[in-house]
């Protein structure tokens, strides 16, 4: 990835952030393993209800499961999501204190938590350089060439820790997902007005 990609990223989203909504280092990870297939948006739109209901992890931790489903339910796979909030907040609370802790294999070890998830708690909450490789992350490396169509998530991953300087990772991680959530979109991308489109492989401009 050329420094003119690093500039007009820049240039497009000058501020890019995480867009779950957390006030707490474990509700972004819980927001982070709710958000698996569905969108932020829904997401926030639970949390919203979920973290005011139960304020602390020791509440969470003590809920009942058929009351999180049924805020949680908007969102897919909400069976399974809601027993991972309950047993996310009972390990956390009772092996780390309620604190969500810079340790990789520890949080890979959560019910629902892998390696994505785990690289956005991680760049968010530690500044550890890692890079999240979410549906918008594969499809924008993808059209600019820097993986394949038949890469996996951990095979892009590389390739882009690869090509992007370690102190760039946190800030272009967030930009990547921006850039393809709302520009270079799955269906009908904004090809006119990209910028770099003349890295682009997709070739519908």
């Amino acid at each position: 990835m050329n420094k003119e990609i690093f500039d007009y990223l820049d240039h497009l989203i000058p501020n890019p952030k995480c867009e779950l909504n957390y006030n707490k280092d474990y509700e972004l990870l819980i927001a982070t393993m709710l958000s698996a297939q569905t969108t932020d948006k829904k997401v926030n739109a639970a949390t919203s209800i979920l973290f005011k209901k139960y304020p602390t992890i020791k509440d969470l931790s003590e809920a009942n499961v058929e009351d999180i489903k049924n805020i949680i339910k908007s969102i897919g796979t909400y069976n399974k999501k809601s027993l991972n909030v309950i047993e996310i907040s009972k390990r956390l609370y009772n092996e780390q204190n309620g604190i969500v802790p810079n340790d990789r294999a520890y949080l890979e070890s959560l019910p629902g938590v892998g390696r994505k998830t785990t690289n956005v708690v991680l760049s968010n909450l530690y500044d550890v350089p890692c890079i999240a490789v979410d549906t918008h992350v594969k499809r924008v490396s993808e059209r600019l060439g820097i993986s394949n169509k038949n890469d996996d998530v951990y095979i892009v991953e590389k390739k882009l820790n690869k090509c992007i300087p370690k102190d760039k990772l946190c800030r272009l991680h967030h930009q990547l997902v921006l850039f393809g959530r709302y520009y270079c979109k799955a269906i009908k991308p904004d090809c006119s007005n990209c910028g770099i489109k003349k890295y682009c492989k997709k070739k519908t401009n």
